[in-house]
């Protein structure tokens, strides 16, 4: 049976931070899958873990030095930006990204990373608090911007006794994802490593030049996603709401910005960071939700990503309901607007391609088959959300994507990103259908 990874060739480029340990698994995983695995490690890195074990693991010799009189002898490091599949760095630390972002070329890593054209993932992994600022934020979003893969961080426990976004994702996780990139790119790429460009988000042709007009299945396009939970209040204090996150609504409108589209993000309140490149409307309400959506048409391509409630309290209390020993008075609620049904249902102005989803914890694909029937959209993104499954909150999730004609098409467990990547791209093809 043929290894997924079969004989493809990775240049890793291992960070300097404490997750370096977690590189020396990921290349075993690598290798399990059939992978040739040639390991880069920046000075930082060898604080962690030393060359001689990412070689022995990799059965390849470890790459330090920029300097190095015998691999320089022969330009090595333009060989290493060249001979290879694909680049991974793992784990990706914020200074890495830093002089990726920028260009910078003061180190053997970033030089390799300045001066090739293969596809790169990268890991992050650092504290929540370096994750989280601005300027990481803005490196993450050039990065994307030129077509760079990434995977995770994901959240947990920190070193430094903190918790939040910022581990590392894990080996097998990050095995996956170059399995998926090297598969999106092996559809377009018949020119040899040394000269074919940057497979980048996979629907990408290249890293685009700058002030060059945006490139992609979807440039030209107008594209409406709706994204993370309503909160329809009780008093000025309470609310009612869900546990949606908003990662992978927020993955969606990320990725179809990457594809060239114009882009309008409606997002309920969420505590991760606006994608780069599209226009964001902040909301609380399903009443507002809809009012926004109706704002941003027309759009070609509409995709209510949302978890939107489907009730809010009759009545929401001008102060704070107080706790007076006596029982409380009963909830009573009313039914919010059909977001999806709405738009679906018009007859004028309504987008091409409508999608919507079902987030299901029983019978999923006969409650999402009832569900297209019901709001009249064009296809139905259906998945678990039990809790036991850890989709609602997590980074990863598994998907149906449910047609009109109740035929279903089922994914692999796959990272929120990846997810919004092949999904742009399925509604790309259908656009073009």
């Amino acid at each position: 049976m043929t290894r997924p990874l079969q004989n493809r060739r990775i240049l890793l480029v291992i960070g300097g931070g404490i997750a370096a340990y977690k590189a020396l698994d990921l290349i075993r995983r690598l290798r399990e899958r059939g992978a040739q695995v040639r390991p880069l490690l920046t000075k930082g890195a060898q604080e962690f873990v030393t060359p001689l074990a990412a070689a022995a693991l990799a059965g390849e010799r470890a790459h330090t030095d920029l300097f190095d009189r015998a691999e320089e002898a022969d330009i090595g490091h333009i060989k290493l930006a060249r001979d290879a599949d694909a680049i991974v760095v793992a784990p990706a630390t914020a200074s890495l990204m830093a002089r990726m972002a920028t260009g910078e070329s003061s180190d053997l890593a970033a030089t390799v990373l300045l001066a090739t054209t293969l596809p790169i993932l990268i890991a992050p992994a650092m504290n929540v608090r370096m994750w989280q600022h601005p300027a990481t934020r803005r490196n993450l979003a050039t990065l994307k911007g030129d077509g760079v893969r990434v995977i995770g961080p994901n959240d947990g426990a920190m070193a430094e006794a903190e918790f939040g976004p910022g581990r590392l994702a894990e080996p097998s996780e990050i095995a996956d994802a170059v399995e998926a990139l090297l598969a999106d790119g092996s559809q377009a790429e018949t020119q040899p490593s040394e000269t074919r460009p940057s497979a980048g988000f996979g629907f990408l042709a290249g890293r685009s030049a700058p002030g060059a007009p945006p490139a992609g299945p979807l440039a030209g396009k107008r594209v409406l996603v709706t994204s993370g939970p309503t909160h329809e209040p009780i008093d000025p204090v309470r609310y009612l709401a869900n546990r949606s996150s908003g990662r992978q609504g927020h993955a969606i409108a990320a990725a179809a910005a990457a594809a060239g589209a114009d882009v309008t993000l409606v997002s309920g309140p969420v505590l991760i960071p606006a994608p780069a490149g599209v226009r964001v409307v902040p909301v609380e309400t399903a009443r507002e939700m809809l009012a926004a959506v109706e704002a941003a048409l027309p759009a070609d391509l509409a995709i209510f990503a949302a978890a939107v409630g489907d009730w809010r309290p009759a009545e929401t209390r001008a102060s704070k309901i107080k706790k007076d020993g006596t029982a409380p008075a009963p909830l009573a609620l009313v039914e919010n607007p059909d977001i999806l049904a709405t738009i679906a249902g018009r007859t004028a102005g309504r987008p091409r391609l409508v999608v919507g989803f079902a987030a299901e914890t029983d019978t999923v694909l006969d409650n999402a088959r009832a569900k297209i029937a019901r709001k009249g959209c064009d296809l139905i993104v259906a998945n678990d959300v039990s809790p036991a499954g850890g989709v609602m909150g997590g980074t990863a999730n598994t998907v149906h994507l449910v047609g009109r004609d109740g035929t279903v098409e089922t994914w692999p467990t796959l990272d929120k990103d990846e997810v919004g990547r092949r999904l742009i791209r399925h509604f790309a093809g259908l656009l073009d259908a």
